[in-house]
């Protein structure tokens, strides 16, 4: 009964606008049923998905983290460990600013080479699927 139960609370905690939007539609196909007054059905569907719902959402957006707010714009803050461990070897003056940026640079090629060959391989996929497209075409 547990597998239920976390699915239905998963599902509430992230995917609540969906399930906001179906209690909205329910409740508008129900409303003009319940008070015999045909003009409930596009109210409440107006009021519910266009109105209350958008407010909803913006309300629940998490609010930025004092991270996100520096605007110093890193790529890797926050995410990459070796970036987060040489900038605290840095502040506690283990290393100087010439090895730190000796250091950062290295990382940062790292980087871009991971980057750079997982676009090689994307293309190398990219240009296979083009490729058999042609034979099959030709055959």
């Amino acid at each position: 009964m547990a597998g239920p139960l976390r699915r239905a609370a998963w599902n509430l905690r992230y995917r609540w606008r969906r399930v906001f939007a179906l209690c909205v539609v329910g409740a508008g196909v129900l409303a003009p049923i319940l008070t015999n007054l045909w003009w409930t059905l596009p109210l409440v569907w107006f009021l519910g998905l266009f109105v209350v719902l958008p407010v909803l959402h913006t309300l629940a957006k998490p609010l930025p983290s004092a991270d996100d707010e520096g605007g110093d714009g890193d790529r890797g803050s926050g995410n990459d460990p070796a970036l987060d461990a040489l900038r605290e070897r840095y502040a506690r003056g283990e290393i100087d600013e010439a090895e730190f940026e000796r250091r950062l640079d290295r990382l940062l090629e790292t980087e871009d080479a991971e980057v750079a060959e997982r676009d090689r391989d994307v293309a190398a996929r990219i240009r296979g699927t083009v490729e058999r497209e042609l034979e099959r075409v030709r055959e």
